[in-house]
């Protein structure tokens, strides 16, 4: 019983501290005079004292979160928060319901990007802010955020949640044994990159509040825009261009941002293996998708097809989301790759989803070692991705990459049973669980989730969580022996 609610009060101070988060959009509609601050306010007081309360209650019996504690509270957040966070679009967009409002909400804070609304140029300013808030929050990590101020919250366990929070193989890394530093130093790298990418985009045309608003989809790779159009609307090389740029940085490992930062040197990404090998898929893939839509005639110039298969191939690849084109009309080839790159591209550490690089890396340096057994059976050999790896590492990271293709298929099937077409169900259940959000066919980029019956709604909800817990929190809360003590 003491556990649980000590997981309560956790979950309650990160509930009310999440509440207050909401005078930000409020802020955005007194400045814009949309005249829906008293909403803001009202669902935040509401959170923040049911947030209060589970706060007092668990207080008198705390005790420090061990591993199993911090899963049940990141899942609990996860699960929960949406919620939360739809009362707001809920209030101001009476005929949403609440299984939509969810799955808007959930893309937000997983950082899909996938949507179910439309209208979205006419819609109040504050709540396309709100909606690029949860974005930028679910980038790096809402809990990664409250850990940064956990001394403060006086919440225990802050190793286990980071461990079960943070995107990757990076959890791995020697950046442990000062989590709430860890954790200040991330954000702050964020902020610092989502300020400069906010200014770029102002300076190459946008207005101030599109460049905020797109500065915290770009940086969080989860591709809301404040325009039906996306990217199009602006008919922009130069914001195009700048678009790229960030989601390339977002999609890179942050902790090597922060050491080329304090170094002043580029050297910190020379020397990791997954950052070159990173640069060198998305070049690779953009030089594929510029000159498949060159032969196929999608475009009639060099130009026009660099253009557009670097903006989409980028976008897609890093699992953001954005468009510059229609890409569902494109020859299926196209669109069918660039998702299939969402699920391997990102970088451990980024804002992106997906199994992440390193894992594919690894899986594939694995197979030819696998492969050199075959034809020398006594011979030795090590699977070397950028460093000599404990074998322990590697049965978790293949189990891993068999589980999430295992999830994508089951997803699939529960999807068609539920009456989706094929090519929808493929493609949007490897988009909502590599959170990438835009699929093919009906939920292509042009158009939206919105016309999903509440059945599949759920089931792509339920996908874009499991993604953005990484699967394995996921399967571990499921077994049975994750109970038995």
């Amino acid at each position: 019983m003491r556990h649980w609610l000590s997981i309560a009060e956790g979950f309650g101070k990160i509930t009310a501290f999440f509440s207050l988060l909401m005078a930000a959009p409020a802020v955005v509609s007194v400045i814009f005079n949309d005249g829906l601050e008293t909403i803001y306010i009202s669902r935040a007081a509401g959170v923040f004292a049911v947030g209060a309360l589970l706060a007092v209650v668990g207080r008198r019996w705390r005790e420090e979160l061990n591993l199993r504690g911090g899963f049940l509270l990141v899942i609990t957040i996860w699960l929960i928060l949406p919620a939360f966070a739809a009362l707001p679009l809920m209030a101001v967009l009476p005929n949403l319901s609440f299984v939509r409002a969810y799955f808007e909400a959930t893309s937000g804070l997983t950082a899909s990007g996938a949507t179910v609304l439309s209208g979205l140029d006419a819609m109040p300013p504050s709540l396309n802010f709100w909606r690029a808030e949860m974005i930028w929050l679910g980038g790096m990590g809402l809990i990664v955020l409250a850990i940064a101020i956990l001394p403060f919250l006086g919440v225990g366990g802050r190793g286990d949640m980071l461990q079960s929070e943070i995107p990757g193989p990076m959890k791995d890394q020697k950046l442990r044994p000062h989590i709430t530093q860890v954790a200040k130093v991330l954000w702050l790298v964020y902020a610092g990159l989502t300020l400069l990418c906010a200014l770029s985009y102002f300076v190459a045309g946008m207005n101030g509040l599109d460049a905020i608003m797109h500065a915290f989809t770009t940086l969080g790779l989860g591709g809301f825009s404040s325009h039906d159009a996306s990217f199009a609307y602006f008919q922009s090389p130069a914001i195009e261009a700048v678009a790229v740029l960030f989601m390339v940085v977002a999609g890179m490992n942050f902790a090597a941002h922060f050491t080329a930062w304090s170094q002043k040197s580029l050297a910190p990404y020379a020397g990791n293996l997954e950052c070159m090998a990173y640069i060198k898929l998305l070049a690779a893939a953009v030089l594929t998708v510029t000159v498949y839509l060159y032969a196929k005639g999608v475009y009639p110039d060099w130009l026009s097809a660099f253009r557009h298969g670097l903006f989409n191939t980028v976008s897609i690849a890093t699992t953001t989301g954005y468009s510059n084109a229609d890409y569902g009309t494109w020859p299926l080839a196209a669109p069918l790759f660039m998702l299939l790159l969402a699920n391997i591209t990102a970088c451990s550490g980024s804002t992106g989803g997906g199994i992440k690089l390193i894992r594919f890396l690894i899986t594939v340096n694995q197979a030819k070692t696998e492969r050199q057994k075959l034809l020398h059976p006594k011979a030795y050999y090590d699977n070397k991705t950028g460093v000599s790896l404990p074998q322990k590492i590697i049965n978790s990271v293949l189990f891993f990459v068999s589980a999430y293709f295992a999830t994508l298929l089951i997803l699939m099937l529960l999807l068609t049973a539920a009456g989706m077409g094929f090519i929808e169900a493929f493609s949007s259940a490897l988009a909502c669980l590599s959170n990438t959000g835009p699929a093919l066919g009906e939920v292509g980029p042009a158009a939206t989730y919105g016309a999903l019956p509440p059945a599949q709604t759920a089931l792509l909800a339920a996908a874009m969580l499991i993604g953005r817990l990484e699967l394995l929190a996921f399967l571990v809360v499921l077994h049975r022996s994750f109970w038995r003590y």
